[in-house]
């Protein structure tokens, strides 16, 4: 029996849902990187590192590839950064919506006696 499209979409936003795949996500988006490079910029444990990966390259979202000793990452497809941009957009918008918000409660406190 299929899986309805929208508990696909469901599980793909639940596996993107957690901050060290997303940070990994962002490192990856002008090109390949060595693992070396992702944990120096990521500043976590190896092995939680190797986890997040791990589940990422099992989505299918990057894909690894063997240089001598050192193995290099990359997004699987231009797609991914396209939806971090379009998530970045999107929180900036909310963020933008918030801050008129918070403006019109603070000119609030200033008005009231």
């Amino acid at each position: 029996m299929a899986v309805p499209l929208y508990q696909a979409k469901a599980e793909f936003f639940r596996m993107l849902g957690h901050p060290v795949r997303i940070r990994v996500l962002e490192l990856l988006q002008p090109g390949p990187m060595p693992v070396r490079e992702l944990l120096a910029a990521i500043e976590v444990e190896p092995s939680a590192l190797s986890q997040q990966l791990a589940v990422l390259r099992r989505s299918g979202i990057v894909t690894s590839a063997r240089d001598g000793s050192t193995v290099v990452y990359e997004l699987a497809g231009g797609d991914v950064a396209n939806l971090m941009l379009a998530a970045r957009r999107i929180l900036t918008e909310v963020l933008v919506g918030q801050t008129g918000l918070l403006a019109e409660l603070r000119e609030g406190e200033v008005s009231a006696p």
